[in-house]
């Protein structure tokens, strides 16, 4: 059937610009800690300023932490109360999750919500609501992914506030302590008056943290290391007559260990899942760097290798040593590695190649040295890769082999043990990527069975300026577990550094010996 409507004419276009679709307002969730705030609770919640929702739309988040007295029941008399200038939702917790517990529930309540940012505010008073407009600006601009209130900011207005002088010394050693151990530059580590960014809260595993009071360490130590930018704005400080919960000793003491911690997995000595923050994964190569410029092995390879030399890199991982070797020892290398060379990094010749398949076809002759840096702790059968070698370098027993790996029996490792902990990690000892852990003794009988003579064996410390940057701290750290690695290298050697040969192969031997039998012989019948 045919269609009888009438044609539309067509519309004249507009030719003034269209309205801008109206940006979405960014949600902000004030959550209130609460444990055994019945007195308290209604007045923070007052002292919540009108003006922060002029950008923002606002709600509360009040979580009793199972105080046991009627906390509860006063955020419900104020929900339901409508004095208040924005929707409050009063949650309590059935069993007592600690500070940092109560931490994890609000936050997660956040995002699952859908806020964009939360400001933890505690229920006792301490912290001034009235603050909140001036400290949530930076995190509105983009300037922060967390900001901070600080009592420490501006000198003396601490104690002007009522801060008990031993709190205020206390805060001032532990923040410097911390600020030097981590390398930042925090005015106070230990405000709970805190904003974040739910987006940043995303990129940390907040929820691994302790659930006690030092989990606010423990998370500023994750923001630090996933590269998240952390501001600081002044607030007073009020001190009244709240109860406090905390045991200074024991959150000192918490605090200390946790900042240690953090540390001591830069150099790879110990590995807690909370602080593997930082941006990269175990994909390729990329998670491991060069060391140069004190005892390690790739200083030290590149010291035992002869200028000039033709150099075989086997499992060269980036190519940081063996640009090294060409750049500054006019050598010519050859890499080999499972994965490609690390960006804007080149050689004189590079193969890809799994040595879990054995080596390469190459000539095995023409090399003066060869440069193994903890590759035989990846190998599935270290050695039948031992065996390979032997046999490609039958005709070169004049090749220099410098080999390293770490040393399964160093100190901490022993003592982890001893406590029951075999933790792995991205980097170090006990790498995730290691297959086969060795030990000076087992590394040496390793290639003894093989036919390869030791030439040369020392150890290597800890690689402290990973940790605390090249300066007199980790110079001092370098030297007295330099002097520990020459007294007892199997117990306080970090590392293994050896360099050996490959004997006469037995083929060689028999060759050898049938020539000298024919020339002895000649001599014996004349």
């Amino acid at each position: 059937m045919a269609d009888t409507a009438p044609a539309k004419k067509p519309r004249a276009r507009s030719t003034a610009p269209k309205a801008s679709k109206k940006e979405r307002r960014k949600r902000l969730l004030i959550f209130i800690v609460a444990y055994r705030a019945e007195s308290t609770l209604d007045w923070v919640l007052s002292r919540i300023p009108e003006t922060i929702s002029e950008h923002l739309d606002v709600e509360v988040l009040v979580i009793d932490d199972a105080s046991g007295d009627k906390t509860f029941e006063t955020g419900i008399a104020a929900q339901q109360s409508g004095d208040h200038r924005f929707p409050i939702t009063v949650l309590v917790n059935p069993v007592n999750q600690g500070y940092g517990g109560n931490q994890k529930i609000g936050y997660r309540f956040a995002s699952d919500n859908g806020f964009d940012f939360v400001a933890l505010v505690h229920g006792d008073g301490q912290y001034a609501p009235e603050e909140l407009p001036n400290l949530i600006q930076p995190l509105l601009d983009g300037n922060a992914d967390a900001v901070f209130g600080s009592r420490m900011m501006e000198a003396g207005d601490a104690l002007k506030g009522g801060m008990p002088y031993y709190k205020y010394v206390g805060n001032k050693v532990l923040t410097r302590f911390q600020n030097f151990v981590l390398g930042s530059d925090l005015t106070e580590f230990h405000s709970g008056y805190r904003l974040y960014s739910v987006k940043a809260l995303s990129r940390v595993p907040y929820h691994l943290n302790t659930n006690d009071f030092h989990f606010d360490t423990e998370i500023i130590v994750q923001f630090f290391r996933a590269g998240l930018k952390i501001a600081e704005l002044p607030i007073p400080t009020y001190y009244g007559d709240e109860i406090c919960h905390v045991n200074g000793l024991k959150y000192a003491g918490d605090v200390t260990v946790t900042v240690l911690k953090s540390r001591l997995q830069d150099v790879e000595l110990l590995y807690d899942k909370k602080f593997d923050c930082r941006p990269g994964t175990l994909e390729g190569n990329t998670h491991y760097k060069p060391k140069f410029g004190f005892r390690s092995p790739h200083q030290l390879a590149v010291d035992r290798v002869a200028k000039g030399s033709r150099v075989l890199d086997l499992g060269c991982a980036g190519g940081y040593v063996s640009a090294h070797l060409e750049a500054e020892k006019d050598c010519t290398v050859t890499g080999v590695d499972l994965f490609p060379l690390a960006d804007g990094v080149t050689l004189s010749e590079f193969h890809l190649r799994n040595l879990d398949e054995g080596l390469p076809e190459l000539d095995y002759a023409a090399f003066d040295s060869v440069v193994m840096l903890d590759v035989i702790e990846h190998l599935a059968e270290p050695e039948e890769f031992v065996d390979g070698m032997r046999e490609a370098f039958k005709e070169n027993t004049d090749v220099d082999i410098i080999m390293s790996t770490g040393n399964v029996a160093f100190i901490l490792t022993r003592l982890s043990l001893l406590f029951g902990q075999f933790n792995y990690g991205k980097r170090g000892i006990l790498d995730m990527t290691h297959k086969r852990l060795l030990t000076l003794a087992s590394l040496k009988a390793l290639l003894a069975q093989r036919g390869f003579e030791i030439t040369s064996v020392c150890a290597a410390p800890v690689p402290w300026p990973l940790a605390f940057g090249d300066n007199g701290f980790s110079r001092m750290l370098l030297w007295l577990n330099g002097l520990a690695c020459r007294l007892l290298p199997r117990l306080f050697g970090y590392q293994i550094i050896l360099t050996c040969k490959p004997k006469p192969h037995l083929a060689s031997l028999l060759k050898t010996t049938i020539e000298h039998s024919e020339e002895r012989r000649g001599k014996a019948v004349a």
